[in-house]
């Protein structure tokens, strides 16, 4: 009897055991403590569903503590939802209150900001965060503002930071404006131009029926291309609208490679002194220039032909690129004029063709520097320390270009000047007075000039060389690798002396590529010009255009080889003509 007490005894505390470890089990599972820590603490840690970037505190001094993994995991999640609208992987606690001047910042509806900030160290638990919209943003940092921060951490600038980094793109690289030349087929001499703010006349299209750009070719489609503003890359860019004969930019085939499929081709920017070929005969040459007035004190003519069918048969891909910019930017008195042959491709022309102008520009924009060209009439070291600086900048390593850069400018009782320097084979030469005066220097090996430097080098040249490494230039831009294994090339440019410019003496620039010098001399170009003047004065109209077209078709007349492209400015008063392009 006792046996079976204790037996029973035993069980119910095993019962009661089995019960106290499933009541512990759900006490585990259910956590009822959380309830009470939750009373008595009167806010909790943030968490990913409960921030978005970008934010004001509303208390800019306010600072708490926050579990540390938690506020770095909850932070680098909002930053992941928020990628590209703030540099910083996680938030600023505060926004900097300093006074912004009232005309610093310009937006446009549509413009994109980048804010800068520095991390957040803590947020206090329980604090406010009000959401912000990008315009709002932009408002609470000009309204909301003070003279003063009280925050001991600020280490840097704000008015310098934030000024940069709030400023658009849009505001840094100013809009263009497109203007379209026809230079060679059925419709040669048809222009049209472009802002990117005319939306009513964007997108912009080529072909032969209902186009804003009609050519009167068989071999265009009717619609054959078209060219649009990209707000987001601040470019034009060019697209193929599935046309039968092909889209070609600088010779390189852009339309889609299945042409019979009539699918659209993909966009591709658009650069100043650029050619579009529709077809097969119709040349279109691109220039972009600013979208306000260009008021010229001479004419400029442009005309370029990569003469694709002039050897053997054999189409030759353009590698010339003609630019200028008159005023440069911010600097009123100043213009740029210039021609770049490639070889090896057309990326070195690009990029010597727009950094040239940039780095002009960026030198002359200093006022001293500005003031003593004026004084002395001499722009020598601002066009060699341009050379320099976009021979340091360039990272063409098999490809390079000739470069030639004439550089006017006026005075302040309105006498123009022109300087000019180049590396290569592309020459320019001016007439003042009635004289022929040489701008540029041949850098051809088989020149006199170039071939005592070459000689003074140390390792003189063989009797009859003409070419070092397959090349018969020794000056170029670009060619990083030729020149790392062979230290006779060179970068360094022949400067001219700087011309006073008569605007009386029909005095006139010419600037061409050397596919027009390899069959059009230096006596033969200036009577070649004459006798253009002459012809086209009494129709009126941009003369100078027409002076560049007639020496182009006469070089093509000769049967030249190379791409040709030519670049002419008439200084003479009774040339003069205001360019002005369509709004």
């Amino acid at each position: 009897m006792a046996m079976i007490l204790q037996g029973s005894i035993v069980g119910v505390l095993l019962l009661l055991l089995m019960l106290l470890l499933i009541l512990l089990l759900i006490l585990l599972a259910c956590k009822p403590w959380r309830f009470f820590s939750s009373l008595s603490s009167p806010s909790r840690a943030l968490k990913v569903g409960d921030l978005e970037r970008p934010l004001v505190l509303d208390d800019a001094n306010a600072h708490g503590q926050s579990n540390e993994s938690t506020r770095s995991n909850d932070l680098e999640g909002a930053c992941g939802q928020n990628e590209g609208l703030l540099h910083s992987p996680r938030m600023h606690d505060l926004v900097y209150k300093q006074r912004l001047p009232s005309a610093s910042l310009q937006l446009n509806e549509g413009d994109s900001v980048v804010l800068n900030s520095d991390p957040i160290e803590d947020l206090s638990v329980g604090q406010t965060v009000r959401f912000l919209s990008l315009t709002e943003r932009l408002a609470e940092v000009q309204t909301h503002v003070r003279q003063e921060d009280q925050n001991p951490n600020l280490k840097y600038d704000l008015k310098n930071d934030l000024l940069q980094d709030l400023a658009p793109k849009a505001i840094a690289d100013q809009r263009s404006c497109l203007s379209l030349e026809v230079i060679s087929g059925p419709s040669c001499g048809l222009r049209c131009s472009v802002q990117p703010t005319s939306a009513s006349r964007l997108p912009l299209t080529l072909g032969r029926v209902s186009s804003d750009l009609l050519l009167k070719d068989s071999e265009v489609s009717g619609k054959h291309a078209m060219i649009n503003w990209n707000a987001d890359k601040n470019k034009w860019e060019l697209v193929d609208m599935g046309s039968l004969n092909g889209t070609f930019l600088n010779s390189q085939l852009i339309s889609h490679p299945d042409s019979g499929s009539r699918h659209w081709g993909d966009p591709v920017e658009l650069s100043s002194g650029d050619i579009i070929t529709l077809g097969t005969t119709s040349n279109v040459h691109v220039h972009v220039t600013s979208k306000s007035e260009c008021q010229t004190p001479f004419g400029i003519g442009i005309a370029s032909d990569p003469m694709a069918f002039r050897r053997g048969g054999k189409k030759l891909a353009m590698e010339d690129v003609c630019y200028y910019q008159w005023p440069l930017p911010g600097i009123p008195q100043f213009g740029v004029f210039g021609i770049c042959d490639g070889h090896g491709g057309v990326a070195a022309a690009k990029s010597a063709s727009k950094m040239l102008p940039e780095k002009v520009a960026s030198i002359l924009s200093d006022s001293l520097i500005r003031e003593r060209v004026l004084s002395q009439c001499d722009a020598s070291d601002v066009l060699r320390v341009a050379f320099y600086q976009t021979e340091a900048n360039m990272n063409n390593y098999y490809e390079g270009c000739a470069a030639t850069v004439l550089l006017v400018w006026a005075d302040s009782n309105e006498n123009l000047f022109a300087q000019c320097a180049n590396v290569g084979d592309s020459a320019c030469f001016m007439n003042v007075d009635g004289k022929q005066i040489k701008m540029t220097e041949d850098h051809r090996v088989s020149s006199y000039s170039e071939r005592l430097r070459l000689n003074e080098t140390g390792v003189p040249l063989r009797d009859g060389e003409t070419r070092l490494y397959g090349l018969n230039l020794a000056r170029m831009l670009g060619d990083k690798f030729l020149k790392q294994e062979e230290p006779r090339f060179s970068s360094e440019p022949y400067i001219s002396e700087a011309i006073h410019i008569n605007q009386e003496s029909g005095a006139f620039a010419l600037l061409a590529s050397d596919g027009f010098w390899d069959v059009i001399s230096l006596k033969k170009a200036a009577q070649l010009v004459t006798q253009a003047k002459e012809r086209y004065f009494e129709e009126g109209g941009n003369i100078s255009e027409k002076v560049a077209n007639f020496l182009l078709s006469e070089a093509k007349t000769l049967r030249t080889k190379d791409n040709t492209s030519i670049l002419f400015l008439e200084f003479d008063r009774k040339f003069r003509i205001s360019c002005k392009v369509d709004s």
